[in-house]
């Protein structure tokens, strides 16, 4: 009864999103139109291709932005390396995915924009493409997309899998339950980042037998992302090395205004300091660059290279894909998307990683399992504060060389002890119950 409750609400899922297909395409025209799809690239959401399909068996992972594609990159990467019998396509649906992403992927990786979830657009991407494993990173449950692809006899993988609290609470509710168990029933791996992550997929019925325990790929970085080289960075860590110097990252709209107003309070104490500021938008770091320049601050902004004096105040990222390499010049890193109510958090494992000492706020959201994990193994590993009590905070580090060194220390112990063997174990779950399984098929 309930597998036939969640049939029908899938057929009209595919009803309304079939009906609704032209204006989604004019929705997509307009989103290109502002810059947010590809200027060429855009058709790919159609299901269009840009690349050739080489022969042989096809892997394909999809990470919808650019967390989720960073977690990926090390599995990918580990794919490539130890299956060099199939190819790799790699998908994501932002602009800051794409221009990240796919820039650390080997040449290999075939990379591409994500279909949208429309009946015509998913099956002309999986028409052409034909992969016979699809691996969603984290929260991806496209209904028309899993369908169709179990339908066609693909694998379906959900790894580092994760469901938001208001997603739970939609997937729960009586009248669409149904649909979340369909959907859960097509996957033959699902791999939670978390325990409550899989007592929550369960509650939605998906089969126990396909939970697998790897732990949290966000804590598994890339290790050549941070030995890259970059004589910028290296300059920029000469010219730091003798003032006091802090880092806001990740920050949302109007978080800003509490990380400027900390920098005013700290700078009666330390005339020199200098403030970083990393916005999640590189436009929203060119306005507040613009806004401090009009009010005589002294300002740099990365984009230009402008240089660093001793009399500039804040320092201002409005690049992609650094933040990761910019800890390093960092010995206190205040993480964002966490000081304002509505917000739900950042990863704070790329700060945890270099040795940073981790602030942040109350408002995390899924994160709040990361910070758990990390104050678990460490209880200095991250403080949190809010508005009121940053600036307390910030002057505590500033003023005192060993709680600033204990504080760094237990950070990155902490993510030692969390990132040991997760890439290991992910492969291994791919491995065996995704892998092995999907291509001794296509052998057959």
């Amino acid at each position: 009864m309930e597998r036939e409750r969640g049939e029908i609400l899938y057929q009209i899922y595919r009803a309304l999103t079939y009906a609704t297909s032209p204006m989604i395409r004019l929705h997509l025209r307009w989103r290109r139109f502002r810059g947010l799809e590809h200027s060429t690239r855009w058709p790919e959401r159609l299901g269009r291709p840009s690349a050739p399909r080489p022969p042989g068996p096809l892997v394909w992972f999809h990470a919808v932005s650019l967390g989720e594609g960073m977690a990926a990159i090390p599995v990918v990467k580990c794919c490539v390396t130890r299956r060099p019998d199939v190819s790799v396509l790699m998908t994501s649906t932002t602009m800051s995915a794409f221009e990240v992403v796919n820039s650390r992927l080997s040449p290999n990786v075939i990379y591409q924009f994500a279909p949208l979830d429309t009946p015509a657009a998913v099956k002309a991407f999986l028409g052409y493409w034909k992969p016979n494993v699809l691996v969603l990173l984290e929260s991806e449950l496209w209904p028309n997309l899993i369908m169709d692809a179990a339908k066609n006899g693909i694998t379906l993988a959900l790894v580092n899998a994760r469901i938001s609290v208001k997603s739970f609470r939609r997937w729960s509710l009586s009248a669409i339950c149904p649909l979340a168990a369909l959907l859960l029933s097509k996957f033959s791996l699902i791999a939670p980042l978390s325990n409550m992550q899989a007592i929550q997929f369960q509650l939605l019925q998906a089969p126990p037998s396909i939970i697998g325990f790897s732990g949290d790929l966000k804590y598994a970085v890339d290790d050549s992302i941070l030995s890259e080289g970059d004589d910028s960075l290296r300059e920029l860590q000469e010219l730091l090395s003798c003032r006091k110097v802090w880092m806001a990252a990740s920050l949302h709209k109007g978080e800003e205004k509490i990380m400027l107003r900390a920098h005013e309070a700290l700078k009666e104490v330390y005339p020199e300091i200098l403030t970083i500021i990393v916005p999640r938008h590189p436009q929203h770091a060119r306005q507040i660059a613009m806004t401090l320049q009009k009010k005589g601050i002294t300002v740099a902004l990365r984009s230009r290279s402008d240089t660093l004096s001793l009399g500039t105040q804040i320092y201002v990222v409005d690049t992609l894909g650094e933040l990761r390499k910019l800890y390093r010049l960092t010995p206190i890193a205040v993480i964002g998307g966490s000081f304002l109510p509505g917000l739900s958090g950042h990863n704070i494992s790329e700060a945890a990683i270099v040795g940073c000492a981790i602030l942040t706020g109350h408002f995390l959201g899924h994160f709040n399992h990361m910070v758990q994990e990390l104050q678990r193994i460490n209880p200095y590993s991250v403080l949190q504060v809010s508005e009121s009590l940053l600036v307390e905070a910030l002057t505590e580090l500033f003023s005192d060389a060993k709680i600033l060194e204990s504080r760094r220390e237990a950070a990155k112990q902490a993510f030692n002890g969390l990132s040991h063997g997760i890439i290991e174990k992910t492969w291994g779950l791919l491995q065996y119950h995704i892998l092995d399984r999907s291509l001794s098929n296509e052998d057959a």
